[in-house]
Order: C-alpha cells, then sequence, then structure tokens
C-alpha cells in the first residue's frame, strides 16, 4: 500500500470550505482535470479517467458534521482517499486530502499524485476564494 498526503491553508471558514469541496455539481473545478465524476444514487458515483478512458463504481461520502469527504472504488477495493477541513482561526481552514493505493498497478506514482494533489487544492483554493469574494461584494 503506498500513501500520499498534502495539505494546503484557506482564507475562509471551515463550513465554506467543506460545501465548496463536497459539491458533487462542482467537483470538476477542483479535482484533477483528467478525472471526471458522475453522481447516481449517491453515495455511489462513476468516476471516467481519461489518462485510461476507464470508468470506474466509486463511493463518495461527505460528513459535513466532521467536516470531511471519503472515497474509493466500490468493486475491487483498490484505492481510496479522503479530504478534511479544520479552521485554523482568524476565518481561515486548513485543507489536508490523503490518498492510499492499495495496489502498485493504481499507484501513477509519487510525483505525478503530489502534482495532482498540489494542483486540486490550488484550484479548491481559487473556487473557495471566488465564493468568498463573491458573498462579499
Amino acid at each position: 500500500m503506498t500513501e500520499y498526503e498534502r495539505s494546503r491553508t484557506m482564507p475562509a471558514a471551515p463550513e465554506h470550505v467543506f460545501d465548496q469541496a463536497a459539491n458533487v455539481g462542482q467537483l470538476g473545478s477542483w479535482l484533477p482535470e483528467a478525472l471526471h465524476v458522475h453522481a447516481e444514487d449517491l453515495p455511489a458515483v462513476t468516476v471516467h479517467e481519461d489518462r485510461s478512458d476507464e470508468d470506474t463504481a466509486a463511493l463518495l461520502r461527505a460528513q459535513r458534521d466532521q467536516m470531511r469527504l471519503e472515497w474509493g472504488t466500490r468493486d475491487q477495493g483498490s484505492y481510496a482517499g479522503w479530504l478534511q477541513v479544520a479552521g485554523i482561526g482568524s476565518g481561515a481552514s486548513e485543507v489536508t486530502v490523503h490518498l492510499s493505493f492499495f495496489e502498485d498497478s493504481h499507484d501513477p506514482g509519487e510525483k505525478a499524485v503530489g502534482d495532482a494533489l498540489d494542483t486540486s487544492l490550488r484550484r479548491l483554493e481559487e473556487q473557495v476564494r471566488l465564493r468568498v469574494d463573491n458573498a462579499a461584494g
């Protein structure tokens, strides 16, 4: 099993960050661009990966009371992840994303995963900023 984790501070209350991250209709605004999530009957979703041109049955659960998203493959159990939002005071939050690959064949490698996590967290922060700026102005 291989695990990866990244964190990023965001300039918004944890509720705002979580609501943006958990919005199923807007996951594409911050997830890696090669992944497309199609909601079925939640928590069931289908994830299309451009790199392999494959659809994968997955689960996505949002636990607002814990400010946590959890996801993973449904059938083969080869991949899982979570996103945790924590308030750090002064209206800011820290977002941590953790990925676990249970089969080496599904692990794209440290550089690819690290780049994808960093880009996703940056894109999520951009979406959060847009939402907070629009609410304020």
